[in-house]
């Protein structure tokens, strides 16, 4: 009589996709073109990071938060991509994909390769990301995360 679990051996992992972006676990301070805080830390099961948002930009106060993680649709295997939501104490929901590449991190601002994205890239000790928000039309602003 076969006594294995089935069930634990069949049961999905978080991808290397998802996991790489353990780097951001963690409080951050926020400066440049918006100001404040971010926290990330792994959601139940480690297959989502969810990110806490306390910023001020464009002299607007913005609270949200962000789950970040690949799609599953039902009864679908996951997506390639690292999609997230943002929502936001202002109403909004903003969708991004996110992509580490090495030390270079890139938040695409809708569908991968968007002209609106955020590219920064980790110092040696994970201690600082340094980069910007690019946005269609030459707009965007410098962005630092130093860990708190």
């Amino acid at each position: 009589m076969n006594t294995t679990n089935t069930t634990e051996e069949t049961q999905p992992a978080p991808s290397d996709a998802v996991r790489v972006l353990d780097r951001l676990i963690g409080t951050w301070t926020v400066t440049g073109g918006a100001e404040g805080t971010v926290r990330y830390e792994w959601g139940p099961g480690g297959f989502f990071l969810i990110q806490h948002v306390e910023m001020v930009s464009g002299g607007q106060q913005i609270s949200g938060f962000e789950v970040i993680g690949q799609l599953r649709p039902f009864g679908e295997p996951a997506s390639q991509d690292v999609h997230s939501r943002f929502y936001d104490s202002l109403g909004n929901t903003l969708d991004y994909v996110y992509e580490l590449d090495g030390d270079t991190l890139t938040i695409w601002g809708g569908a991968k390769g968007s002209p609106a994205y955020f590219r920064g890239s980790f110092n040696a000790d994970d201690s600082v990301m340094d980069g910007a928000w690019v946005y269609p039309g030459g707009g965007g602003y410098d962005s630092t995360m130093t860990r708190a």
